[in-house]
Parts: C-alpha cells; structure tokens; sequence
C-alpha cells in the first residue's frame, strides 16, 4: 500500500508537469491571437507547477527505483534546493503583485 503511495506522488508530479507544459501552450495561442501576455500569471500558470511537479518526482522515483543510497541523497539536496528556489519565486511574485495593487500617493 505504501509503494502504491508512493507511486501516486509520481504521478500528481507528472500530472503537474504536463498542467505546466499546458498552461505555456495556452499563453502561446493567446499571444498569436493578439492578447498581450499576462506576466503576473506566468509564473503560477507555467513555472509553478513544473517546478512543483519536478520536485515531486525526483524526491520519490530515486528510492523506488532502488537506487544506492548515495544518489537518493544528491536528489533529495537536489530537491531540498528547488524547494527553496520555489519559495523564493513565490515571494517575489507575490511581492510584484501585492506592490502593483497598492494604491500609489
């Protein structure tokens, strides 16, 4: 049941992957339709999620693959550091939305 599990957040990885790869597809046809791209939902329509998804999977797939001890270690330092690349991006972008709605004096 567990490696089931296990197997589940792979796949909510995967998932996420392809809802980025979707949501760049999306912004393309809304550019060549003559909309200008909204640059504030860039980063949660596209980036997010695939750097959610890609942190997702490689915490998991080293040690369900059975991979020597050693590797899953690089991955989750690996994965440990997208994790604070996230959080930083989404600091920043909620900082540059906060800062656009604020009235300005």
């Amino acid at each position: 049941m567990l490696r089931f599990m296990d197997w589940s957040v792979v796949a909510m990885g995967c998932s996420l992957v392809l809802i980025s790869l979707g949501g760049q597809w999306w912004e393309r046809t809304r550019v060549r339709k003559g909309k200008s791209p909204d640059q504030d939902m860039r980063f949660y329509r596209a980036w997010f999620p695939l750097l959610v998804g890609l942190g997702l999977i490689s915490a998991k797939v080293p040690s369900l693959l059975l991979a020597p001890h050693p590797i899953v270690m690089i991955m989750d330092t690996l994965d440990g550091a997208l994790w604070v690349t996230v959080l930083i991006l989404v600091l920043r972008a909620g900082h540059r939305v906060s800062r656009a709605r604020s009235p300005r004096t």
